[in-house]
């Protein structure tokens, strides 16, 4: 009988079975998604494996305390998240139980106390609340930050003795357990800031992406300023609806001031009140509320994007050039479709970016000289060929090329068109033009994290890691995209052991990228677990892109030789020799 030590996660879902009553079909829907797109590809990026399902359960095993602890506050704080559009009495809350014990091994099954412990832990657990036993907490002790409440010794059925408990509470901030195993961040030289999602004060959840507009605005404007180091959206958007101290902010992403804000937006008339905190003394630099009618809602941007530059001692010799480059005619009514268009955009996702793209079309009918809406029509094209997508790639790569040219045409200062329109020349092998254009982007916006991120994996080798460790810091608690692009440079440098751990932390979100780790487990002698996640890759290819169940062996030349090939014929050779040693057919 083979026995292991291991960290063991159950959860469930509170009160499934009324849910089930209350809305059968949407419960199971929702359910199924979080599951498919956020938990699974979670617990993999956690170096965790799942072991079953059962109904509305979930058992896996983690290698690490905190690791399994890491995945949990993240799983609590996601899918509180995910869950808020959801009216309140049909919101999927799961409840969490982790203990470190040891475990009996059957095949890919685990039976014994230390599941059962975990299982009854569970039990314990309020609704988006985690509960330990005494040997886990134990090990993250002085590790992960936060409010552990002694629950003292429990008596858990089918356990013989009495198990002390621990309970985190609950809407514990997911990105401290990830600061506490990547180390303290240190203040970069110049003054750094970041901008929390501002909340959405209209009492309607519809409007959310007006709110989270705003604040993507004002980090956008901010980036501007060279002498400013700002933190980007992805690593902002993870405090979105939790309750967290400007202290806290500011240890978990290394910068010096916070801005919090609140919009309330009715009828025609928009209320905006934003704050500047002070991490270290959690003191307000400054504060200000605007009401305003709504046609006035890029003057404000503009103003409180100067305030605060100003507050913090940025000089501003530059502020009619940045005023500039704000297209300020853009109509509000295709604003609030640009809006719309990009919340989906950035969900990355083939679903939500055919739902984003007929947003963003409607924005160009409404205004045809809005340079955002061209912009993001142009980028959700150059995503749909970039993931394979779409059913006619080059139309979708010849739509991006024509949107992103109309987007430079009507304004040249636009650090992320810029960016963009790059990575689509590069598509075009038009590649000393697309250099050109992510040289202006960063000499417009060097805190541009998509820019950075882009142009470095366009260079390549030491030098574009040297960028990419720099979109790293400004997005730190990115965990998806940016490990992505630095995946595929580690592997084309053949570092594949970094490459491996760099692609692992993306989970399943990324399709391609399972493709470049079933080819780097392969060269790096990891010939088992290559063959694993080739499958993976197959089977998730075969669900997202359209052209896959047609013909198998035509769709990987394509996604080989066409989606690839900005990269050139010997990265193309190099990653044809790993698949094939992963078991690929070519």
């Amino acid at each position: 009988m083979e026995r292991r030590l291991a960290a063991i996660l159950a959860a469930d879902v509170a009160g499934y079975t009324a849910l089930m009553g209350i809305d059968e079909a949407g419960t199971l829907r929702r359910l199924t998604a979080l599951r498919r797109e956020f938990l699974e590809p979670l617990i993999e990026a956690h170096h965790g494996r799942i072991v079953k399902t059962m109904g509305d359960g979930i058992l896996a095993e983690f290698a690490s305390v905190v690791a399994a602890v890491s995945c949990a506050l993240a799983w609590q704080d996601g899918v509180t998240e995910q869950e808020a559009a959801t009216d309140e009495d049909k919101r999927l809350r799961f409840r969490i139980g982790i203990n470190l014990g040891d475990v009996i091994v059957e095949g890919d099954d685990i039976h014994g106390d230390g599941v059962n412990i975990a299982s009854r832990l569970e039990g314990l657990a309020v609704p988006s609340g985690i509960c330990l036993s005494g040997d886990a907490y134990r090990q993250i002790k002085g590790k992960i930050a936060g409010e552990f409440e002694d629950l003292g010794d429990q008596n858990l059925k089918n356990v013989a003795e009495p198990i002390r408990a621990y309970r985190i509470a609950p809407n514990r901030s997911s990105s401290v357990a990830a600061v506490a195993e990547r180390g303290k961040l240190t203040l970069p030289d110049k003054p750094s800031i970041a901008v929390l999602p501002f909340t959405n004060m209209s009492g309607d959840l519809e409007q959310e992406y007006f709110s989270d507009g705003i604040t993507e605005e004002i980090i956008t404007e901010l980036s501007r300023f060279r002498t400013l180091f700002v933190i980007a959206r992805s690593s902002c958007f993870t405090f979105k609806g939790r309750t967290i101290t400007a202290q806290e902010v500011g240890r978990e992403l290394g910068v010096a001031f916070v801005v919090q804000g609140s919009v309330r937006k009715a009828g025609n008339r928009v209320r905006v009140t934003v704050q500047l905190v002070r991490t270290d003394s959690a003191q307000n630099v400054w504060v200000e509320r605007y009401d305003r009618e709504l046609v006035d809602i890029f003057s404000v941007q503009d103003e409180i994007t100067q305030k605060i530059a100003a507050t913090i001692g940025v000089r501003l010799e530059t502020e009619d050039r940045y005023r500039a480059a704000r297209n300020l005619r853009t109509a509000t009514a295709a604003y609030d479709y640009v809006l719309r268009a990009q919340t989906l955009y950035h969900e990355i996702s083939r679903a939500a970016n055919e739902e984003a793209r007929p947003l963003a079309e409607k924005a160009i009918e409404i205004d045809s000289e809005s340079a955002r809406a061209h912009m993001l029509l142009a980028a959700i094209h150059n995503m749909n060929y970039m993931e394979s997508w779409s059913p006619d790639p080059d139309e979708s790569l010849n739509l991006a090329l024509e949107h992103g040219q109309r987007a430079i045409s009507l304004d040249d200062s636009d650090c992320l068109a810029h960016a963009q329109f790059g990575e689509i020349l590069a598509n075009h092998f038009r590649f000393s033009e697309a250099k050109e254009h992510f040289e202006k982007a960063l000499l417009l916006n060097p805190n541009d994290v998509e820019a950075r991120a882009i142009y470095g994996a366009f260079i390549g080798g030491d030098d574009g890691l040297e960028h990419l460790a720099f979109a790293e810091r400004l997005d730190p608690c990115n965990f998806v995209w940016i490990p992505w692009i630095k995946g595929i440079t580690l592997f084309e440098l053949r570092r594949y052991e970094e490459a491996i751990a760099s692609l692992q932390k993306t989970g399943s979100r990324i399709t391609s990228g399972r493709g470049y780790l079933a080819a780097s487990l392969a060269l790096a002698g990891r010939t088992d677990e290559a063959h694993i996640v080739l499958d993976e890759f197959l089977e998730s290819a075969r669900m997202e892109l359209p052209s896959f169940p047609e013909n198998a062996t035509q769709w990987q030349m394509y996604w080989l030789r066409e989606s690839q090939h900005p990269l050139g014929e010997e990265h193309f050779q190099h990653l044809c020799e790993g698949l094939r040693k992963a078991g690929l057919e070519i």
